[in-house]
């Protein structure tokens, strides 16, 4: 996907794990084109009728879903002008602050020339398959103790501490939120023999050995797996690399700037109080250990993920150890369902067609279901703790009509991609126009 202008997929939809990266990397992507086939020994593309071979040109609309054969001819778009004017009033009337998902310095910078007010979602798993810090990644996940992973997490320190230097200067004292790694370790794991053979000889031992190790870290569902918040309990030094990191490149900045960024720090895939209690205590024990070290000390806050309908439902009891709450509704929408978003596509054009649903609910909220969740967590939080922030940071954070129920339940912010900013900040706004004319009338 690194190397790819584009991506189009046979499989899966908005919200798969293809079309969410690509969003995040700045990729056009139309994820489940069902109508195209593709014969991988002919290297042939098929559809409508019409047959690409393999290094011709095609074109990606990745708003629309449209593909083109051939080169279309496409525009720079700029905040300028009437559409610049349009923005100006729309912000004047929003109540929700709008921010992106983010983790790479061009798609935070892309995003503030669109108005984002922060990042509400930086996914650092992203910063893993970089290939200046794969070969650590794997060799901390192929080690089985804790010696060996954290030689191989102080690899990765100084990369993660840049990155999060970059972003803190690129949003210059706006809000950062980071969620700690969240996809389980298999995930970063090579399939081919020869990557295998390349973290064998880095560590010295058999390729029949990180098969096996492969083999023990293989879930049969790893959605519902060993991961988020389960992943820093198990392997407690994990989060603390990537807290010391967040710290030390906060600190950096503010002593650069002289504008201290406020990190938020977010554990995924709670769904237990006593889970962010432990994890809580990792990132302030590190961060106690980091100003003491530098003699300087910054504000930062701690909360969580809500994406399980547990953690939902005793929101008020996680709100006890939490200074925000972010709806991740991507994952709270295939825990409420029972549905995965990259196998769903399959079928769901169907319930639509049906009238079983109204609209794909990856692409815009389940108000009946999944927005029942959203708004018991929300009301049960703030009966904990009245001034909590809250906002939404799954792909509904650029849906008007998803955006339009945040304004209901009184979400403080969207989170979408960095494209979808100005989407967002006028939904935002007319969310706010029709909610304060329902309220008059």
């Amino acid at each position: 996907m690194h190397a790819a202008k584009g991506i189009l997929t046979t499989r899966g939809g908005m919200t798969s794990h293809a079309a969410v990266v690509a969003r995040g990397m700045g990729r056009p992507c139309v994820a489940g084109a069902g109508g195209i086939s593709v014969d991988y020994n002919s290297q042939v593309l098929a559809a409508g009728g019409k047959f690409i071979r393999a290094g011709e040109v095609i074109t990606l609309d990745g708003a629309t879903g449209e593909v083109f054969v051939g080169s279309v001819a496409m525009i720079e778009p700029a905040m300028s002008g009437d559409f610049g004017t349009l923005m100006e009033w729309a912000d004047k009337h929003r109540r929700m602050g709008v921010r992106t998902n983010a983790e790479t310095p061009m798609d935070a910078e892309t995003a503030r020339k669109f108005g984002a007010e922060g990042i509400g979602l930086c996914r650092t798993e992203h910063m893993f398959f970089d290939p200046q810090r794969i070969l650590a990644v794997r060799q901390m996940i192929i080690s089985n103790t804790e010696s060996g992973r954290r030689a191989a997490l102080a690899v990765l320190l100084p990369f993660q501490r840049e990155d999060f230097r970059q972003l803190f200067t690129i949003m210059a004292g706006l809000p950062v939120t980071i969620r700690l790694l969240d996809p389980p370790l298999h995930e970063f794991l090579p399939h081919q023999d020869a990557e295998m053979q390349e973290v064998a000889d880095s560590l010295g031992t058999e390729l029949s050995v990180i098969r096996q190790r492969a083999e023990e870290l293989s879930e049969a569902n790893p959605m519902l797996g060993h991961r988020g918040c389960r992943l820093g309990i198990a392997f407690p030094e994990i989060y603390e690399m990537q807290a010391r990191a967040i710290f030390e490149g906060a600190i950096a900045v503010a002593k650069e700037t002289g504008n201290a960024p406020v990190p938020e720090i977010m554990i995924p895939l709670v769904g237990m109080k006593k889970e962010l209690e432990i994890t809580r205590a990792q990132v302030d024990k590190v961060a106690a250990e980091v100003f003491a070290e530098t003699g300087t000390t910054i504000e930062y806050s701690v909360g969580t993920m809500i994406e399980l309908p547990r953690a939902a439902m005793l929101a008020d009891k996680i709100a006890e150890v939490a200074d925000f709450f972010s709806f991740g509704t991507n994952d709270l929408t295939q825990t409420v369902f029972g549905l995965s978003r990259d196998d769903a596509g399959k079928f769901l054009p169907h319930y639509v067609e049906a009238g079983i649903l109204p609209k794909d609910p990856f692409v815009s909220i389940d108000i009946e279901g999944v927005g029942e969740m959203v708004r018991i967590a929300a009301e049960k939080g703030r009966r904990t703790k009245p001034k909590l922030k809250m906002g939404i940071c799954g792909e509904h954070g650029g849906d008007p009509a998803s955006i339009a129920f945040c304004e209901q339940v009184g979400l403080d912010y969207v989170s979408c991609s960095p494209f979808r900013v100005p989407v967002a900040r006028l939904a935002a706004a007319q969310a706010a126009l029709g909610v304060a004319g329902d309220r008059t009338a």
